[in-house]
């Protein structure tokens, strides 16, 4: 009987199996503070998608592809979708908890001569979905900020450079906060959640008691309009669903924070699929108030850089100091999205540095210890979002390009991993702390279906006719990134990535659903993963039966060789194993 067991078996303690323990033996040395909460990820995920200035932002998509119908339906409609998507990727975050996210998740699920290639395409799908995620956000954040002045001067239109500098300014204010203050993004994560709540009930209120008038039920529940699009009546529709499918993308970016929670297994996906659901009924409950006092939509779609919320709330409330404070509390919500969406977009950048994915991953996956976070992957990502919010001096439709390469790239990343999970059948999520049961192929290939329609959709232009500075350059973005992601494949990855480190050809989920390997002497350096120097874990067999008596079960932990049953077990299931015998115990 081994040490650990022998201590079991006389009452005492055993050792306290910390989130950093399992990490470790999922190949990765833990580097990031612990310190947020599931409220805190919870809030992340809804400051992310902060959907009434996600909604605001980008409302002239759908009142000019079908207006109320489009507004209040598609949103239902992709709120439900994204339930699927989130329910679907909590299912393997549950297994798999770690910063790679989705990444890492691909790697995993997929066959062992595949596993680098998924990963290393999926990483860079993650990676540049983070990265524009934060550019739309502080980019519509700039146009929204510049919008106010024009609430007092309706003669004001800002030009270029003042749209790129006041997003510039938006984007060093973001990575500020990030950089010195994240040690108190826990706060001001669950701060935003109050903000968010209260925001929305003020506006809402504010307008329905100062509407000089209001629209019918019918027009809100039924009209409409697609002619302003240029687009087939039926078609129009479904371009419109990027007000929704943009809004309601980020939840999956809190995966990149499980490495800065306690129990990431427990409280990470339980943050993604609530954060969706919030989401969602907090965009109902914004949207039917907005249509009941919707002003005259041609006005609302006449206005310059096409933020028509500011106009919005002037003209309800009749005076510009009531349309501006209205605006302000849009503006609140945009930085903690700004700053959120940018934590997300460094940590994830971090977690597929330190595995060699990126040219330059030995600086990118550097962490700072004084202020207790990746730096440099921080000023990448920030680095990354300037130089693109450039592309807006030569197309005034970029903020549609970044939308719809965030959408198309995150959307997708999500589903590589629901893919490959549903070509192995499921096999490694059959025992999910969080799991999807019978319902879980219908689930899994809603959101195949969806995600292959939604790539084409979101390459579209918002209205026609189309010319070079109203064209939709997402697969332009997205072309440019595929270009470098394969040069840097080619030129070094093809032959020194080899995907998250932990051993592939063993791997099989164990019967209590979390997975890890063994860590060998030494652990992981972040520094070093991802090169030549990393070496995948290969851990020992380990065999246990739910049925087996506790003890039985524990011993079946150990490392040994030679049993015929390869399993990997997940190390969390190990303590509450013990705990259980400890209770027992007189």
């Amino acid at each position: 009987m081994s040490d650990s067991i022998r201590s079991v078996s006389m009452g005492e303690a055993p050792p306290r199996v910390s989130a950093d323990q399992a990490l470790a033996r999922l190949g990765y040395k833990a580097e990031l503070p612990r310190n947020l909460s599931m409220l805190s990820i919870l809030g992340l995920s809804f400051a992310i998608m902060a959907v009434p200035f996600g909604l605001s932002t980008t409302m002239y998509i759908t009142l000019t592809n079908g207006q109320a119908v489009t507004v209040l339906w598609g949103w239902v409609l992709v709120s439900i979708i994204s339930l699927c998507i989130a329910a679907s990727l909590a299912e393997i975050c549950a297994v798999y908890p770690t910063a790679g996210g989705v990444y890492y998740w691909s790697a995993m699920l997929a066959p062992a001569g595949w596993a680098p290639m998924v990963s290393f395409v999926d990483g860079w799908l993650t990676l540049v979905g983070n990265w524009t995620v934060t550019l739309s956000i502080n980019f519509s954040g700039a146009q929204l900020i510049l919008s106010a002045i024009s609430i007092f001067n309706e003669d004001f239109v800002a030009n270029e450079w003042q749209t790129v500098l006041c997003f510039w300014a938006v984007m060093l204010v973001c990575a500020s906060v990030n950089a010195f203050g994240s040690r108190y993004l826990d706060l001001i994560n669950k701060v935003c959640i109050y903000w968010t709540g209260a925001s929305v009930l003020i506006i809402l209120v504010t307008i329905l008691v100062m509407a000089p008038s209001k629209r019918s039920a019918e027009f809100v529940f039924s009209h409409y309009d697609a002619s302003a699009s240029g687009w087939p009546s039926g078609w129009s529709f479904f371009v419109g669903l990027l007000q929704a499918a943009y809004t309601l993308t980020g939840y999956g970016m809190v995966a990149s924070m499980c490495e800065e929670v306690q129990n990431p297994e427990r409280e990470v996906p339980r943050a993604i699929v609530l954060s969706v659901a919030a989401a969602g009924v907090t965009g109902v409950i914004y949207l039917i108030p907005i249509l009941f006092v919707l002003p005259d939509v041609t006005m609302l779609l006449e206005v310059a850089n096409s933020q028509p919320i500011g106009l919005l709330f002037k003209t309800v409330t009749g005076s510009a100091a009531g349309g501006f404070g209205l605006l302000f509390l849009i503006l609140g919500i945009l930085m903690f999205a700004g700053i959120g969406a940018l934590t997300a977009a460094s940590r994830c950048t971090y977690a597929f540095a330190r595995d060699g994915a990126i040219p330059g991953y030995k600086l990118w996956s550097k962490v700072n210890h004084k202020l207790d976070m990746p730096l440099w992957a921080l000023f990448l990502s920030t680095a990354v979002d300037c130089v693109l919010g450039c592309i807006y001096f030569g197309s005034s439709a970029a903020f549609n390009s970044f939308t719809g390469v965030a959408t198309i790239c995150l959307s997708t990343s999500y589903g590589v991993p629901v893919l490959v999970n549903l070509i192995q059948r499921r096999k490694a999520v059959a025992n999910s702390p969080y799991p999807l049961g019978k319902f879980g192929t219908l689930i899994n290939c809603i959101c195949i279906v969806w995600i292959v329609f939604a790539v084409v959709i979101f390459c579209m232009p918002v209205s026609l006719p189309v010319d070079a500075s109203t064209m939709n350059y997402a697969s332009v973005v997205f072309a440019g990134f595929a270009f470098i992601a394969v040069v840097w494949y080619f030129a070094y990855a093809r032959k020194n990535f080899h995907g998250p480190p932990v051993a592939k050809e063993e791997f099989q989920p164990g019967e209590d659903g979390v997975m890890e390997g063994k860590v060998p002497a030494g652990a992981v350096d972040s520094e070093t993963t991802g090169s030549a120097e990393k070496k995948a874990y290969f851990p020992g067999d380990a065999q246990v039966r739910r049925k087996q008596d506790d003890l039985g079960a524990i011993q079946g932990l150990g490392w040994g060789c030679g049993t015929r049953r390869k399993v990997y077990i997940g190390v969390l299931f190990e303590l509450q194993i013990r705990r259980r015998i400890l209770s027992r115990s007189p």
